[in-house]
Parts: C-alpha cells; structure tokens; sequence
C-alpha cells in the first residue's frame, strides 16, 4: 500500500531457482509497483500476506527462506536481489565502473587496494576488515594483488559492453547521464551482468528498445541464465515481443493489484494475438 491507496491485491509468487517468470498486464496495473516493493522501496507498507521468492515461507516476503520483510533494499541487494530500474536515474559526476566497483565490493568484498575502509566496510565485522589486509603494500600503494584484481574487474565490465555494444569509453561516463533510452536500458544489464545476483527484477526492460536492442539485451540475459544457472530472473513487460528471444517458465497476468492467470508462453502469445480484454480471466 502507498499512503491510504491499496495497490497490491493478495499477491502468492513463488519463483524458484533458475526460473524465468514473465509478469504481464495493462498500465497501473501494479507491476512496478511489485517489483519496488521485491527490492525493498519504503514508500510501501506491506500486508502480511506471503510472497514467496526462491522459497516457500509464511512470512509476507521470503528470500532464501529468509523473512526480508523488514529489511532495507541496501540488505536486500546484498542477499541478492537486483533490481533493472524501468525510469534509471542520472548520477552526475559518478561514473559507471565506479558504482559496479563500489556495488561489487559491498557484496563480494573489496576489489581495489584502497588504503582507507569505506563506509560499509566500516559496518562490516572485524573478519570483512582482515580482508583488506595483503592487498596493499606497506608503503600504502596498491599490491600486485589488488591491481590484478581492479584490472580483471574492469576487463571484465569492458567484455560485457562489448556485448552489448556499448562504446569504449562507457565506463568512465557518469551513471546515465546524458544516456540514450537504449544506453540506460544496456546500462542496467551490465550492471546485471557484473553483480551475478541471485534474483533478478527486470522492468520493462525492453520498453523504448528497437529491434537490435531488443536482441542484444535478450541474448545477454540468456547468457547471464547460462553463466548463472541458480539465479532466477522476474521479467516485467507489456508485451510479449521479447519472447521470442527468451524461453519463460511462467507468465503470469497482473490486473488490478492481482495475479489473475498464470501459465506457460502461449498465455503471452495469446495476449499478444488478443489483448488483455480479451482474456478469459
């Protein structure tokens, strides 16, 4: 709920590991809305009524068998919950390797020889601190240790926006500013791509994308599920063009704040063909 405004209806989704489900419907039908409320947005008050990810549980939102209700989205990112934003924001003056290497090091620990704990390293138990130690010299410069593994995060980042076309300089550019709709949309997938997280919330990623983005985008999903056979992936969409490139578990169809029908692909192709008005809900 938003305010006074009830907006999701009694959802049950239960998404296992290395599942693809697609969740469909009509505008201000509430998928964004879930997908907010997945990633831990606190605008939104939460029913106890369950809403199982990779997990059953009687808690209202449960990752891993773990309540996440009551935790912040910055936890619930580091558990791995990832969220594709439909609208990205622009970050002025923060460039895109520095908040995948910033992002990378919350998660899996430090990937650079910085001398001083960041702020969530300061957060971190006396072990996550010890992990610091070997990866800088005596004198305070970087190790060989830590420089080889900036320099294979990096290579790592410059080979998927290769694959998604993104130009050679795309790293050192601030977050989404001055972005095409295609560039943001290839943006969240690397960022994807690069963090490996367990559950991925992708919405309406393909809006705005013509038909080689629609391409470049699908086919690095479809290598990100190959490369990540555990991760499942919740796709949001209005239309089912997409799937012609990817191979869903599940469909559901959202109406109203409720999943009102669920199926197999051709419940999208059928939409597709029919509409949603049409539908036998």
């Amino acid at each position: 709920m938003a305010g006074k405004q009830e907006i999701l209806k009694g959802i049950d989704l239960e998404v296992k590991a290395g599942e693809l489900h697609v969740l469909m419907g009509p505008n201000g039908s509430g998928k964004s809305t879930l997908a907010q409320v997945i990633a831990g947005a606190p605008q939104f008050t939460i029913d106890p009524t369950p809403l199982k990810l990779r997990g059953a549980s009687s808690s209202p939102i449960t990752f891993n068998g773990e309540d996440i209700t009551k935790l912040t989205p910055d936890k619930r990112a580091k558990l791995g919950i990832f969220l594709g934003f439909q609208h990205p924001v622009e970050v002025p003056g923060v460039s895109v390797f520095n908040v995948l290497r910033r992002a990378k090091q919350s998660i899996s620990g430090p990937v650079s020889g910085s001398s001083h704990p960041t702020s969530s390293t300061k957060s971190n138990s006396k072990r996550n601190q010890q992990s610091l130690v070997g990866l800088r010299a005596l004198d305070g410069t970087p190790s060989a240790t830590a420089t080889r593994s900036l320099s294979a995060f990096r290579q790592e980042l410059l080979e998927y926006a290769s694959s998604l076309r993104l130009s050679d300089d795309f790293l050192r550019r601030s977050l989404n500013e001055g972005f095409s709709g295609g560039e943001k949309k290839r943006s969240e997938i690397l960022q994807m791509m690069a963090l490996s997280p367990k559950l991925v919330i992708l919405d309406e990623i393909d809006s705005g994308l013509d038909v080689d983005g629609l391409k470049l985008v699908s086919s690095a999903i479809n290598q990100f599920r190959f490369n990540n056979p555990r991760s499942s992936v919740l796709l949001i969409t209005h239309y089912a063009r997409i799937l012609k490139y990817l191979k869903p578990d599940f469909v559901h169809v959202m109406v109203e704040g409720k999943i009102v029908k669920s199926g197999r692909l051709s419940l999208a192709r059928e939409i597709e063909n029919k509409g949603y008005q049409a539908i036998n809900f």
